[in-house]
């Protein structure tokens, strides 16, 4: 399929191409390939002990999701221990650096350049997790694409405009047992999300998907995508995804009642 042609997939992490390099491996499931213009998402597995480093860039903002292992991580010169479930944002104009432990890291890393014109975050928010429940959006029920499905789910604002993101954004979707986050579309932003955790569904084209941990949704502008978790019962465990609209679409912070507005 060329890239003019997608409109949107789910793409399983044992489809993932990796490069391999003297530090690790790295895999890009969203980009140019799939026809994203605006995000890119690429799988960093940093292998014991080793560095990965992303240089100087007064164009490109990266936020960064640790999946597995554990190390810490540099935005300039300041430091954070990193553990699963742990975040970075990076803001223009900064290094980032990510060094693994003695198990290795494994990391998603969203990234976009800005077009200029964007407003900076006065003093942005750079860590944070994907439990970080300050800020939420409740009962999601979408936008018209789809009837409503049980109970709405909750989404965290990790990283957005209130915290001083001028492009990127980072969102956690905690779906438990029978909860949905409702089919909804952004008509500007690229989305491109991962299941981080437990046993769910993500919806593209036009069905629920089954995915499993570190499968990667991509959704362009205007394409319909929710996430729900249909076990139910005895064993039933929350279903949790992460990642976000490309620009940050200003509708869902309108709906968790907040300004979209960067601080």
């Amino acid at each position: 399929m060329s890239a003019d042609t997608v409109k949107g997939a789910i793409i399983r992490r044992e489809e993932f191409a990796f490069s391999a390099f003297d530090w690790g491996r790295v895999a890009e499931p969203v980009g140019p390939a799939m026809g994203a213009q605006k995000v890119k998402l690429n799988v960093v597995e940093v292998a014991p002990n080793a560095v990965w480093r992303q240089g100087w860039s007064f164009e490109e903002e990266n936020v960064v999701v640790v999946f597995a292992g554990s190390g810490h991580g540099d935005i300039g010169s300041a430091r954070t221990e990193l553990r699963r479930t742990s975040a970075l944002y990076s803001p223009t104009g900064r290094t980032l650096e990510l060094t693994a432990g003695e198990q290795g890291l494994t990391a998603y890393v969203w990234r976009s350049k800005l077009i200029g014109g964007e407003p900076a975050g006065a003093s942005p928010k750079t860590t944070g997790a994907l439990t970080d429940s300050e800020t939420q959006l409740r009962g999601f029920s979408g936008i018209g694409e789809a009837p409503v499905e049980g109970d709405g789910a909750i989404m965290n604002f990790v990283f957005w405009p209130g915290t001083g993101s001028s492009r990127l954004c980072l969102h956690c979707g905690v779906q438990q047992p029978g909860q949905t986050f409702n089919v909804h579309i952004h008509p500007e932003s690229e989305e491109a999300f991962i299941a981080f955790e437990g046993i769910g569904q993500l919806y593209m084209h036009d069905q629920w998907n089954d995915v499993r941990p570190g499968d990667v949704l991509y959704a362009p502008p205007g394409i319909p995508h929710g996430a729900r978790n249909p076990h139910t019962g005895p064993g039933a465990e929350p279903f949790t995804t992460c990642g976000g609209p490309t620009p940050f679409d200003p509708a869902l912070y309108h709906a968790a009642g907040v300004s979209p507005d960067v601080k």
